[in-house]
């Protein structure tokens, strides 16, 4: 058994529409095949992967650094003790060779793309839907069946008014959602407040609707729009500030009594321990956003998830980044506490099988070997043609 070919190519993601810091019009994803000598109904096993949203693809460090590297491998070395699969862990490893500590940018993307497509390759080696192999080899031996997911749009789109923002809202609440985001701090307070008014006016209630500044308050800001938010009781207030500002995140939940959420920025175990340490979290209420495919991968993220357990958050703190089908294979496997969404952007690298729907704000997931990327017919074809396998 062995790896007999990796091949990347780059995707773009485009959509007319920003956030508080980032305009989304030249947004691109890297995809990355992994194959295999192993066959399936006559045809290799093979592996794919791709980075979220929100970093650009990552060709260059994969080509330079991570991919030579594991053509280079003895191929043994990558398997595991019974000679029967991959070793993700072990692959990670080589993959990180000669990497110096620290430096958590965008090699944390690189890598992470590679691992999720190894993750789908042992999967489908061992012919099992990912979350079960997840529940059965680092979980507790059972998985949850469905999982908590929340509708993320929201975005300023050009000349989007408030009626056709609530449009949006009524639409990802007819298919099956409940819970809402939306994106502030790139308008005024007040015309964030009028926005998010509006919103309110379709899904009811504060706990229907989370906000995201994307980080781009300094305190003063981020202080003045948690005084402005509190009477809402919102379902979260996230990334208020910058990532690495754990003083501005301790402060804010010295004031802020409703649910904070942050993470989706940081891509190291370290920075996740160092947040939850720092950052003025609490574990009886907010929310731990890490994206595995932005983080080194799943094996980073299970030391993510040990990390942040030793400072006392559960891994039902854990709502990831990327509204991708990895991330949900975790939150069944692992039971996490959801998974983000994007029903209308990114497509077709979001959303979940064709088959399943979401119903009371919570979608199933498919009984097929791997991640599932074959359920979902839009983005298999892409990857397929992408990397030609």
């Amino acid at each position: 058994m062995k790896i007999v070919d990796i091949r990347d190519a780059i995707v773009p993601i485009s959509s007319p529409i920003r956030n508080a810091y980032v305009d989304f019009s030249k947004m691109t994803a890297s995809v990355v095949a992994v194959v295999t000598d192993v066959e399936r109904n006559g045809k290799p096993v093979v592996g794919y992967g791709f980075n979220s949203n929100g970093r650009y693809a990552a060709s260059g460090l994969l080509n330079e650094r991570f991919m030579p590297r594991l053509r280079e491998a003895d191929p043994e070395s990558l398997l595991n003790d019974a000679r029967d699969n991959l070793e993700p862990g072990r692959i990670w490893s080589v993959m990180m060779t000669n990497e110096k500590p620290g430096g958590h940018g965008e090699r944390s993307v690189a890598v992470g793309v590679i691992d999720m497509a190894v993750w789908d390759a042992v999967a489908k080696i061992a012919g099992m839907p990912l979350y079960k192999y997840l529940a059965a080899n680092h979980g507790d031996g059972t998985h949850d069946d469905s999982v908590f997911v929340y509708a993320a749009g929201g975005y300023y789109y050009p000349g989007k008014d408030v009626r056709q923002r609530q449009d949006e809202m009524r639409r990802y609440r007819d298919m099956g959602y409940e819970v809402v985001k939306m994106k502030i701090g790139g308008a005024s307070l007040d015309e964030d407040l009028r926005r998010i008014e509006a919103v309110l006016e379709i899904v009811g209630e504060g706990r229907y609707l989370a906000v995201d500044a994307n980080g781009r308050f300094d305190l003063a800001t981020a202080l003045a729009y948690a005084e402005a938010l509190k009477p809402y009781e919102l379902f979260w207030y996230e990334e208020a500030g910058d990532p690495l500002d754990f003083a501005l995140q301790a402060r804010l939940g010295e004031v802020y009594p409703g649910p904070m959420a942050t993470g989706e920025n940081l891509f190291s175990h370290q920075d996740a321990r160092n947040l939850v340490r720092y950052g003025g979290l609490r574990p009886d209420r907010d929310w731990l956003q890490f994206d595995c495919a932005l983080s080194y991968g799943l094996v980073e993220y299970m030391r993510i998830l040990e990390a942040i357990a030793e400072e006392g958050f559960s891994s039902r703190n854990c709502i990831p980044h990327g509204g991708h089908q990895l991330s949900l294979n975790i939150a069944a496997g692992l039971k996490l506490g959801g998974n983000e969404s994007y029903p209308e952007v990114f497509a077709p690298f979001g959303g979940f099988a064709d088959t399943i729907r979401v119903e009371n704000g919570r979608v199933g997931l498919p009984d097929a070997p791997g991640i599932g990327f074959e359920q979902k017919a839009a983005l298999i074809a892409t990857m397929r043609e992408a990397t030609n396998t």
